[in-house]
């Protein structure tokens, strides 16, 4: 892994990507972005859990899942109507409910009233528009970004909590695909807790590989080789 001032970055294939964004999101476990009573749970959890979704796994490939959650991450954002859950047929008919009732307010001779209904009834009729609108917009951005733009562009990922990129390097070869996995943590404080926690995992990783050399009992029993003989008593040396 190369670190730098733009982010943490490996060069590998379809595993070290996976391998890397796994080691990204445990440092920010444990960095606590995921515990709501930790200040960076408070601020960043939604943005953990979207970077979770996105990030590249194993049953993965670039040009279709990733290529496709990118699309979705990189859409128009959500308007007022949809952020409330609605959509524009519903939106459409509160309008017309709202109409309806300041036309029998204005009966009723309360103008006052029928004015508030009736700048309601536009704003439902501007909120479906508007949720129309980017639903279409989102369709074509979809298709544009698919089949252009990932051509011209890395696929990638901005919140912020992480900005992150993934290119093909190269096709084929000896080597199979490559590709480049660049990873920012747009906190400072946090980047430097995440940057610590890799240090302490690449440390953990070399030490268990060590023990591991070390214990050679169990590879031995496995491939059925001969321990080393027990040293004769009387081949120890003495002094008197």
């Amino acid at each position: 892994m190369e670190e730098s001032i733009s982010g943490f970055k490996v060069r590998g294939d379809w595993g070290d990507v996976v391998e890397h964004g796994e080691r990204i999101t445990h440092a920010l476990r444990d960095a606590g972005v995921h515990d709501p009573d930790h200040d960076y749970g408070a601020r960043f959890t939604r943005a953990f859990d979207d970077w979770e979704e996105w990030r590249p796994k194993a049953h993965e490939t670039l040009e279709s899942d990733v290529s496709e959650k990118t699309a979705d991450q990189a859409s128009v954002e959500e308007g007022k109507g949809e952020k409330a859950g609605k959509e524009p047929d519903e939106d459409i008919k509160t309008a017309g409910e709202k109409l309806s009732e300041s036309y029998e307010q204005l009966e009723e001779d309360d103008p006052s009233a029928a004015m508030d209904n009736w700048k309601e009834s536009i704003d439902y009729v501007a909120r479906a528009a508007d949720s129309a609108g980017r639903k279409a917009l989102r369709r074509v951005e979809d298709t544009v970004y698919q089949n252009v733009m990932t051509q011209l562009a890395p696929y990638y990922f901005d919140n912020e909590l992480i900005s992150a990129n993934i290119q093909q390097s190269t096709r084929g070869g000896d080597n199979g695909e490559q590709f480049v996995f660049e990873v920012n943590v747009n906190d400072d404080a946090l980047k430097e807790d995440v940057s610590n926690r890799l240090a302490e995992l690449d440390e953990e990783i070399d030490r268990w590989h060590v023990e591991v050399e070390k214990d050679t009992d169990a590879a031995e029993a496995i491939e059925g080789a001969e321990p080393p003989p027990e040293p004769d008593d009387n081949s120890k040396s003495t002094t008197n």
